[in-house]
């Protein structure tokens, strides 16, 4: 079994290459290669029999994307992406790596013959746009209200065409803004999310930009890690022609973050929230949905967190346990 993971250098592909480090096997089969691609090389090692590399290029470049898959790799991961607020802030280069780069894998797979991988598509909530209903269900139509949103909507187009043109057995996986996030805070203006838990629990000042009843749709990086596992497994026909899903998740407002922080690290660790708005976050922030019913991707085995508590606790075992 061979393994492209675009994006490897991203918190979802770092994670997903552990998970599939650990697992050693995908669709019944032993994994033997897993090659990461992004913008900037990972540094994963061989681990046992698996053989990992890691390169770094520019996905828009055609000719890059197109040596990607000279081997034909069985499953390709596609995270890679700018992030919606960069997207939305940097008009040609959202659509030259979302777009474009997207084109060029799609491409370079429609150009070898008798090739037809899984391909698992990590798209966005962002495809939808306001108004919205109180509850967002699979029939919702799509019209994003930024640039991101239709970048992936498009994306989305074009792997159902693609696998319904027999060029690859694509899965696209609209997922929830992921909370927590490791590291430092990134362009994506959902960062904020994650920022106002992250930094609090290390000790740290963190700017809560929006008011405390804005609510979101969230989960947390290690059901993320699961929602790509899952959809790289699950059988298509099974899924049907309809290829891309809304992932479950979790509708919290930004109060019920901090309660729940409060409840599971102390009032003193929430007190180090700063209520600080930002109106250009703000008006991004209302345009973004709110709750879903994913009844399609839960009916397909798909799981995410209940409790927002239950992702500070999956942050804090995965991140802070050996600090």
């Amino acid at each position: 079994m061979k393994i492209l993971v675009m994006g490897a250098a991203g918190m979802i592909g770092r994670k997903l290459i552990e998970r599939l480090l650990n697992d050693g096997q995908l669709r019944g089969a032993a994994i033997t290669d897993i090659h990461g691609f992004d913008v900037v090389e990972g540094s994963f090692q061989n681990a046992g029999s698996i053989n990992v590399s890691m390169t770094a290029g520019d996905i828009s470049d055609a000719a890059v994307v197109d040596a990607l898959v000279e081997n034909q790799p069985d499953v390709i991961f596609h995270l890679a992406a700018i992030v919606s607020g960069e997207a939305e802030s940097d008009f040609e280069k959202g659509y030259r790596v979302n777009l474009l780069g997207t084109q060029n894998l799609f491409n370079a797979i429609v150009a070898r013959d008798e090739y037809c991988p899984r391909m698992v598509y990590a798209s966005s909530i962002a495809v939808f746009g306001a108004p919205f209903p109180e509850s967002i269900e699979d029939e919702f139509h799509l019209t994003p209200l930024t640039s991101y949103g239709t970048q992936k909507a498009i994306g989305e187009l074009l792997l159902a065409d693609y696998t319904r043109k027999g060029h690859m057995d694509g899965l696209g996986m609209r997922l929830p803004t992921v909370v927590v996030r490791p590291g430092k805070p990134n362009l994506a203006a959902s960062g904020f999310f994650s920022n106002i838990i992250r930094e609090p629990l290390a000790g740290l000042p963190a700017v809560l930009p929006v008011s405390e009843d804005v609510m979101h749709w969230m989960a947390s990086p290690r059901s993320a890690v699961g929602f790509c596992i899952h959809a790289a497994e699950i059988d298509g026909d099974t899924v049907g022609p309809r290829r891309n899903l809304t992932m479950p998740g979790l509708a919290i407002t930004v109060g019920e973050m901090i309660a729940a922080l409060e409840k599971v690290a102390g009032a003193d660790t929430a007190s180090l929230i700063e209520r600080k708005t930002d109106e250009t976050i703000s008006g991004i922030v209302a345009n973004w949905p709110r709750k879903f019913i994913a009844e399609r991707a839960v009916s397909l085995g798909f799981s995410a967190e209940t409790s927002f508590e239950d992702i500070i606790r999956v942050h804090i075992e995965d991140e802070l346990s050996e600090m």
